[in-house]
């Protein structure tokens, strides 16, 4: 199952009623987060891909006016805002003006919770934020230290703040494969060592990944990496019973780093922890989704699903 909502039974249902241009059990949905800023972050984001391409968030927050729909519109304005910029579409300054304004009302709104700010975020990307990096960067990279830091103040650990600050440091998004490491070193080094933060190097490691480059697909077998993923293997995945919904993504990530490692059998116990479901990421970056993860999990002995 390759739905974002994975076994969040109750987001897959609130994302058939937006579908349907219904908002009540989507307030339900997020004000029950108000003190879980993860699943807060993770529920948004999926309910605001759905509603992206609709008006239901601008009728929400006519008609009923709450945090809830404050955060959603901020963002679906952002969503829209990337698109745009992606696109080279000639609206793109309008709707990132837009993007922030709704970002500064739903912090004004809920100021303890970082996500609104989270948002903001992710368009740092669009300007190259340039504040100069901390103490213990070897390639001190300028970029959105302020606000990240600013995040860090509301909520220290938080999984989604720390990935859309990586990203600014893609080579993709104007920074350097060297940057992007030596970022994602620094931030999983000050992570509990059982927290998902300590995945941000293999994330790293798959946007950096270059085909063309001789044995590039030998680089996870390298002592650093294999160690890195064994490390996660031990010290984060006991954890993943605990969490409210199963963190797919970055089970996925470290299912691909154990696999392109060779170390099947424990890639086999976090297929299992994934239970049904997928994310395209990080097999997209290697060729098709479906077929990446199934040649995957036939490495590992486990079944894989047949045509449909």
């Amino acid at each position: 199952m390759w739905h974002p909502a994975a076994d969040d039974r109750v987001l897959a249902g609130v994302c058939v009623d937006v579908r349907a241009g219904r908002y009540r059990h989507a307030y339900e949905a997020l004000a029950e987060t108000r003190q879980d800023f993860a699943l807060r972050a993770h529920r948004s984001l999926v309910l605001a891909s759905e509603a992206a391409g609709t008006d239901l968030v601008e009728r929400w927050l006519d008609e009923e006016p709450s945090p809830e729909a404050a955060l959603m519109w901020a963002r679906v304005a952002v969503q829209r805002a990337l698109r745009a910029a992606d696109g080279h579409d000639d609206r793109a300054e309008a709707l990132e003006r837009i993007a922030l304004a709704a970002c500064e009302r739903a912090a004004a709104l809920a100021p303890r919770d970082p996500t609104p700010w989270v948002a903001k975020l992710a368009m740092a990307r669009l300007h190259r934020l340039r504040d100069p990096a901390p103490q213990g960067l070897l390639t001190a990279p300028p970029g959105p230290w302020r606000l990240f830091a600013h995040i860090l103040t509301l909520d220290p650990w938080h999984r989604e703040a720390h990935h859309r600050f990586l990203s600014a440091f893609f080579a993709r998004h104007g920074g350097s494969v060297n940057a992007a490491w030596d970022v994602a070193a620094f931030l999983s080094q000050r992570a509990p060592a059982d927290s998902a933060l300590r995945l941000l190097p293999l994330v790293a490691l798959v946007e950096g990944y270059n085909p063309t480059q001789l044995l590039a697909d030998r680089v996870w077998e390298q002592p650093q990496w294999r160690a890195t993923a064994i490390a996660i293997y031990h010290n984060w995945l006991p954890a993943v019973p605990g969490y409210r919904f199963t963190p797919v993504l970055d089970l996925a990530y470290l299912a691909h780093a154990l696999v392109m490692g060779q170390r099947e059998f424990e890639a086999r116990a976090v297929f299992t922890a994934m239970g049904p479901y997928a994310s395209r990421m990080p097999w997209s970056a290697f060729g098709d989704p479906a077929e990446q993860l199934s040649r995957a999990r036939r490495a590992c002995g486990l079944p894989v699903p047949g045509p449909a």
